[in-house]
């Protein structure tokens, strides 16, 4: 066999290790005929023409937005829930890498894959929302607001997206041998860190703070001067509770691809995360009433609107708290994953509440998503639970590579 022969041969044997994790392409293609797939198939062969047709004909062809209801379920969903539920990322990195709680070492790296395809992807939503979508860039980089909410969100997001990026990039230089660059970015891992939290803390808050502007628009229960400090609290109950699914859910989906050379104590790891959760929780609900007595909104509760508010407060935020409490108390490992999806599905309505629910609830003309809306954002989650599911089955983000076993990062 000549060089250059030899040289393909290598080539084409890296590619199958690294792509196709050592499968032959048959082998592999018949390994991608699961029920799994077949649903994911069908909502892309509906969602990635609908997607097009959104951009080829403008907002307007596939949703029900207006004047009087300009943000929906892209904004609630893909954008306003997503950054919270991605919040995992910064709560996680500071965990370990700040205050040295090394018993969190084995989400780390799931939680900063998950808040980094949160965040892409919250881009992605964003970009659907945008009637000039093009225009994106622009307040970045030629007309600075710097009184703008908007442009420190801006900022922020897409220099969190590249710290998340940085921070993840040691799984990637092991998956691929590159031990210099691994190196490198191992040694940057707590600056990066540091940034992130500060990043983090700014749009989180910052978000809420875009809904300061809307006072009379939104519903007085959901308007209040301390909304900034409510989205940021709340998104540390959602990333705490979003690894506690995640890595609940990775466990059982990919066990083949768990840590191999110690144990993983992940019951402990989930107890411990779901007492911080029950106090975040718990700190949350308190303020949230403090924004009803600074707002005078006690009377309020009585009506509709408030009736559904306290679905929201009771039902979402102070049940799971008790749940979460409960079970870490009697180490319910499978309580407190019930929780921890309670706490989601609580974040994902508060966003609600505040995008498009309580927002212009005084006006005869309410919105209800077209269902391209719904398909657009069903396509977007589903390609990011596709990209996690790809990255997790060929780097070590479950487990540790085992030429790196014990070391820094």
């Amino acid at each position: 066999m000549t060089s250059t022969s030899a040289g393909s041969a290598a080539r084409r044997a890296w590619l199958t290790e690294k792509l196709l994790m050592g499968l032959m392409p048959r082998a592999y293609l018949r390994g991608l005929l699961t029920p799994f797939n077949a649903v994911a198939g069908v909502i892309l062969a509906v969602g990635i023409p609908v997607t097009i047709y959104r951009f080829v004909y403008g907002i307007g062809a596939v949703s029900n937005l207006s004047q009087t209801n300009p943000w929906g379920i892209w904004i609630g969903l893909d954008v306003a829930s997503g950054v919270a539920l991605a919040a995992g990322g910064y709560t996680l990195a500071s965990a370990v890498f700040i205050f040295g709680l090394q018993k969190y070492r084995p989400v780390v790296r799931p939680a900063i894959l998950t808040g980094f395809l949160g965040y892409i992807f919250v881009v992605i939503g964003l970009l659907a929302d945008l009637g000039r979508p093009w225009n994106l860039p622009v307040p970045m980089v030629y007309s600075f607001g710097l009184t703008s909410v908007m442009f420190e969100v801006a900022w922020c997001v897409a220099l969190y997206c590249t710290v998340l990026a940085l921070e993840l990039s040691p799984a990637l230089f092991e998956w691929l041998g590159m031990k210099k660059a691994r190196a490198w970015a191992v040694r940057i891992a707590l600056a990066l860190t540091v940034f992130g939290v500060v990043l983090s803390t700014l749009h989180q808050s910052s978000l809420g703070s875009l809904f300061l502007m809307a006072r009379g628009k939104l519903h007085p229960l959901w308007y209040s001067p301390f909304i900034p400090i409510f989205f940021f609290v709340s998104s540390i109950a959602a990333g705490l509770s979003m690894v506690i699914v995640e890595s609940g859910l990775s466990h059982r989906l990919f066990s083949a691809r768990q840590t191999g050379g110690e144990h993983v104590d992940l019951d402990g790891i989930t107890l411990g995360l779901g007492k911080a959760a029950s106090v975040v929780l718990f700190a949350y609900f308190f303020a949230k009433l403090l924004g009803v007595a600074d707002g005078q909104g006690w009377p309020l509760l009585s009506t509709p609107y408030g009736h559904w508010f306290l679905v929201e407060l009771l039902g979402f935020v102070l049940v799971p708290c008790f749940l979460y409490a409960f079970g870490v108390r009697n180490r319910n490992v499978k309580l407190v994953r019930v929780a921890a999806a309670w706490t989601v599905l609580g974040v994902v309505l508060n966003r609600f509440n505040v995008s498009f629910i309580g927002y212009r609830w005084d006006q005869p003309d309410r919105y209800v998503p077209h269902w391209m809306e719904v398909a657009i954002s069903l396509t977007i989650i589903t390609v990011g639970i596709l990209a996690f599911r790809w990255i997790v089955n060929r780097m070590p983000v479950l487990r540790e590579h085992p030429d790196f076993r014990g070391s820094a990062h």
